[in-house]
């Protein structure tokens, strides 16, 4: 199966804060599936570093208060791309992230919490037929 994964969890330095979030359940779905990395936020034409960004709404702002929906929108659109050019049949992407969450993410608030929502980009990649997995979840994948 060829699956989208976020590319943070593969290790790439790709996050807010110039970091990864490299997850050991990764090695065996790199084993068992071909796995395509994105990053919607760079794709979107946001840099590494950048401000944390958490959703209001339909929107995505900065804790600085800039609003960087149309990036979020473009890269979630350029991930859908990707998904659809290698056949992707799911996607694995970050829990609690503006672009990837899926089922919960940061409130909004950057105080930390937690909301029903998903990302920008997996809400996209669900509504066109993608069903989209956080990290805690690859164990459904695997044989």
């Amino acid at each position: 199966m060829r699956i989208l994964v976020s590319a943070c969890l593969l290790g790439v330095p790709c996050r807010y804060d110039g970091g990864s979030k490299r997850c050991p359940e990764i090695e065996e779905l790199l084993q068992k599936h071909t796995c395509i990395p994105v990053c919607p936020e760079q794709m979107g034409g946001l840099h590494t570093p950048r401000p944390p960004a958490e959703r209001r709404g339909e929107g995505v702002y900065t804790v600085d208060g800039a609003d960087v929906t149309a990036e979020f929108q473009r890269g979630a659109t350029a991930a859908l791309d990707l998904a659809r050019l290698y056949g992707c049949e799911a996607a694995v992407l970050k829990e609690r992230s503006p672009s990837c969450g899926r089922g919960v993410i940061h409130d909004g608030t950057f105080s930390h919490g937690l909301t029903a929502g998903d990302g920008v980009t997996a809400a996209l990649l669900e509504s066109e037929g993608i069903p989209v997995y956080g990290e805690s979840r690859i164990g459904e994948l695997l044989p």
